[in-house]
């Protein structure tokens, strides 16, 4: 299952919808075409990103924007009935794309792609990356991650870059 699936069945592609003024089809086709640029992002981040004296091998810099973001708490503030607080997804995008500008890139490329309004994109992109960091840390903590310094949401986040280079 992708990511993408997994977002939509646990109701983050509604709950965005709704908190973007979004039909649900619009915010599954932006999500599905913006999750590969994240996961690809979160990905370089994961592999060497970071400087070689990284004792997570290149995760540190993403494992401490998931997990000191709060973890799987940023995916219930995205599923929660407030406004999601967007920072720690602008926090996550800027380090896994290392600029504001490759984001507004992202989302450029993505709305000529789709046809949908690139500042709807904008948005989307740190409410997906929360999303998504969120997902994995909830699925990374029952895996110890907190305690082992990121190795099972490593581990995580390698299965669904792998997932998503072989589909």
């Amino acid at each position: 299952m992708s990511l993408a699936q997994m977002l939509q069945q646990s109701g983050v592609i509604e709950s965005m919808a709704g908190e973007l003024g979004i039909d649900p089809q619009t915010a599954k086709v932006g999500a599905g075409a913006l999750l590969p640029a994240i996961v690809a992002g979160m990905g370089r981040s994961a592999t060497g990103g970071a400087a070689t004296s990284d004792p997570l091998g290149g995760l540190g810099g993403l494992a401490g924007a998931i997990l000191g973001g709060g973890g799987g708490n940023m995916l219930d503030a995205v599923l929660g009935q407030s406004p999601t607080p967007t920072q720690q997804g602008n926090d996550i995008l800027g380090t896994i794309f290392g600029s504001k500008d490759v984001s507004r890139g992202v989302a450029g490329e993505v709305a000529a792609l789709t046809g949908i309004d690139e500042a709807i994109l904008k948005k989307m992109l740190p409410i997906l990356a929360m999303a998504a960091a969120g997902y994995m840390a909830k699925n990374a903590a029952g895996g110890g991650a907190q305690q082992q310094g990121g190795g099972a949401l490593g581990g995580i986040l390698g299965s669904i870059v792998t997932g998503m280079m072989t589909r």
